[in-house]
């Protein structure tokens, strides 16, 4: 990774990476036990969390990189992840806005006021230098007080993205492109899509945001004041003999709401929310569509006659395709994917109906 200068108000910035989730969609290289951030999808030879600190470590010292995730996957981020030393371990999922509350609840009781940004752990993102100067901006505005979101450029319309509505211009010092967000949309149909890209008023919601940590859990108080109550309440315990205790008690009555819903959303119908550009090439590995485009190649077993696509064996079997396009086959030692390329979204489906199968082993 090309090392770029960080940009100067980074001094006392706190990153967030929340890693959860199964990856159902990469099933059945990514499974509960082993979830698709712990993998190396792309042949880079780190695995995407990995590449995620990779990213970040390049801009701040360790001790300020955070990791939330489950008690199923830390000793193997602790593994992955030698040097970090900021390890929140949720007793159950409750989705995103407790766990990116957690860590900005603990940073403030040591920091007050610190900015923190929240990045998902199963990203791949391959400009640096574009990702650096847009956290930057997103740093500056803000440290003025708003809740600030880092808007991808679309490339095209795509369908499986949110998008993010922008509104007028805003005058924040560091921040020249930033502008208000007048609204977060959900996913849209085709003709949406190519509406909101030709506006030049959307850009896709890459589920980064950076805030004070004051302004965040100020919003929570008012918002979700049950959820803030709690939080608050696991922090004024933590790194004391209790802290075991408090959040094995307090964590399960917390509310189970992701952060666009608890937060994005009403904050932006407010005012409250700015967003930057993220002018890099990002992509979310969503499915194995997504998987190939960013680079993924075919196991140097497979044989491919007057067919293409992407063939992966993890248990080393040798995969033969024959007269098939745009196909991909997944094998692993317990489990054997075929799927064609368009069909990629639906793999979670299989993932659905081997659970009402009750065949846990194999999700």
């Amino acid at each position: 990774m090309t090392r770029v200068t960080s940009p100067e108000n980074l001094d006392s910035f706190h990153a967030v990476i929340p890693a959860g989730g199964a990856g159902t969609r990469l099933w059945p290289l990514s499974r509960a036990s082993r979830p698709k951030f712990l993998l190396d999808l792309d042949g880079s030879g780190r695995s995407l969390l990995q590449q995620t600190w990779d990213r970040l470590n390049d801009l701040i010292p360790a001790e300020r990189i955070h990791v939330v995730t489950g008690t199923a996957h830390a000793d193997a981020i602790r593994e992955q992840l030698p040097d970090l030393t900021g390890l929140y371990v949720e007793p159950s999922p409750r989705d995103s806005m407790p766990a990116i509350g957690l860590a900005a609840a603990v940073i403030d009781a040591a920091h007050p006021g610190a900015v923190i940004g929240s990045f998902a752990a199963d990203h791949v993102i391959d400009d640096q230098v574009s990702f650096a100067e847009a956290i930057g901006q997103a740093v500056a505005t803000a440290t003025s007080g708003l809740v600030t979101t880092i808007g991808i450029t679309p490339t095209e319309p795509s369908t499986a993205f949110g998008y993010i509505r922008s509104g007028d211009q805003l005058d924040v010092a560091g921040a020249g492109s930033a502008r208000a967000v007048t609204s977060f949309v959900e996913k849209p149909d085709r003709a949406t899509a190519t509406a909101y890209v030709g506006s030049g008023d959307y850009s896709w919601n890459g589920g980064m945001f950076v805030t004070r940590t004051d302004v965040l859990l100020g919003h929570l108080e008012r918002l979700q004041p049950g959820l803030h109550e709690g939080l608050r309440r696991i922090a004024a315990a933590w790194g004391t003999p209790d802290q075991q205790q408090v959040l094995d008690a307090t964590w399960p009555g917390l509310t189970k709401i992701a952060i666009d819903h608890a937060i994005a959303e009403p904050v932006a119908l407010e005012g409250g929310m700015g967003v930057v550009p993220g002018e890099f090439t990002w992509d979310d590995v969503g499915d194995f569509a997504a998987l190939q485009d960013v680079g993924a190649a075919s196991s140097p077993e497979t044989i491919w006659v007057d067919a293409g696509g992407l063939a992966i064996s993890e248990d080393g079997t040798t995969i033969a395709v024959v007269g098939l396009s745009d196909v991909i086959v997944v094998r692993t030692g317990d489990a054997l994917l075929v799927v064609a390329r368009d069909h990629a979204q639906q793999v979670k489906d299989v993932v659905a109906e081997l659970k009402r199968r009750g065949r846990a082993d194999l999700v």
